[in-house]
């Protein structure tokens, strides 16, 4: 049961339909797959997306950093050192998703030894999570229509709208579309990715006050401290801590000093041994919570799905979950499926993550 081998393997995917959004853009998935096998030959799998212009990590930073860093210190630890693991990648600041996905191998390593599913050695809440879509900046119809395509096909009726745009009539006009369109029954959801400023996005949330959106995420930089708390406290939604938040110090800051009064919780940057630890402080404080998305590919989806169904707090809210429908192609095995707007968890020992060899193979750039 000691960790034998810890492997990062980077590949690229291309998307068929790139994610556009206040931040940045999304054509490939350049990912890098983690890799670990015990002594007895139990291989635990996960998936790190690199994202430089949010929290500063790259496909060849996380693969230098997991297997110059860490691989060394954690070879010859049991897969259930869960904590020792976590001190010895503590050392290393930042990082975040690079030290996630080592968590969630060692997981699905554990889960494999034990016979039992991710999800219910998490806590077994449920066996489904709803689904979430994100929809990118397009023009106000053709959002529409996309959304109006994922819920015939898929039965999803959640949606979250990447705003941040200049002017911002573009976003504010996008909502209305959405809500007219979809009617007062659809979820709908706002996230600025940091593209706004605290005065714009006041502007944005008193013109789309008789919407009904649920809420709205990091509206502009956490760092314009006064304004963002201002708009916490001015707002009748709740503004939501993500890119802010990426560990369990930094979403308690937020929370305890007024930068925000909801959290995503993403599995790809927090793993699951420190993403649960964000979801205790967020129910202990009374701050609602949601799974986000790393625009992810299906292993890395698969994780959230683990996650999110096994803690009531967690499975409350539609997960982001399905924006791999915009990808070429995947490295699971056996795909994902979206049915009446809910993605099963896996009843397979482990997290559910195996890895198509040949699909591995033919995506790998090292």
């Amino acid at each position: 049961m000691k960790i034998a081998a810890v492997q990062a393997i980077p590949y690229a995917i291309p998307y068929r339909t790139p994610l556009h959004f206040a931040s940045g853009a999304v054509h490939v998935a350049d990912h890098v797959l983690i890799k670990i096998t015990t002594d007895d030959g139990v291989v635990g799998w996960a998936d790190a997306p690199p994202r430089p212009y949010t929290y500063g990590e790259t496909q060849k930073s996380i693969v230098a950093v997991v297997q110059d860093v860490f691989a060394p210190e954690l070879i010859g630890l049991s897969v259930f050192d869960r904590e020792k693991a976590q001190a010895v990648m503590a050392r290393t600041i930042h990082n975040e998703c690079a030290k996630g996905a080592v968590d969630i191998a060692m997981w699905d390593c554990m889960g494999q030894i034990l016979g039992q599913p991710v999800s219910t050695l998490l806590g077994g809440y449920t066996d489904h999570m709803r689904v979430s879509h994100m929809l990118g900046f397009k023009p106000a119809q053709e959002l529409l229509d996309l959304a109006l395509g994922f819920r015939e096909q898929y039965g999803i009726t959640t949606f979250k709208l990447k705003t941040g745009r200049h002017p911002v009539g573009l976003d504010v006009e996008a909502a209305r579309v959405l809500r007219e369109g979809l009617g007062p029954e659809v979820e709908i959801y706002m996230d600025a990715n940091r593209g706004w400023s605290a005065n714009q996005a006041a502007e944005v949330l008193r013109q789309i006050a008789e919407l009904g959106l649920t809420f709205l995420e990091e509206p502009d930089d956490a760092r314009e401290v006064l304004g963002r708390r201002r708009l916490v406290t001015q707002s009748a939604i709740p503004i939501t801590a993500d890119e802010s938040a990426p560990n369990l110090g930094e979403a308690a800051r937020e929370i305890l000093t007024g930068g925000a009064n909801m959290l995503a919780v993403k599995t790809a940057r927090t793993g699951f041994t420190e993403s649960a630890k964000v979801v205790a402080f967020a129910e202990a404080a009374g701050v609602d919570v949601y799974v986000g998305n790393q625009i992810d590919t299906q292993v890395g989806t698969v994780a959230s799905v683990v996650f999110g169904a096994a803690l009531a707090h967690t499975s409350r809210r539609a997960g982001e979950l399905s924006n791999f429908l915009d990808m070429a192609d995947d490295l699971l095995a056996e795909p994902l499926q979206i049915r009446d707007g809910a993605i099963a968890v896996p009843t397979v020992p482990g997290a559910g993550t195996q890895i198509d060899p040949e699909k591995l193979e033919k995506y790998r750039v090292d």
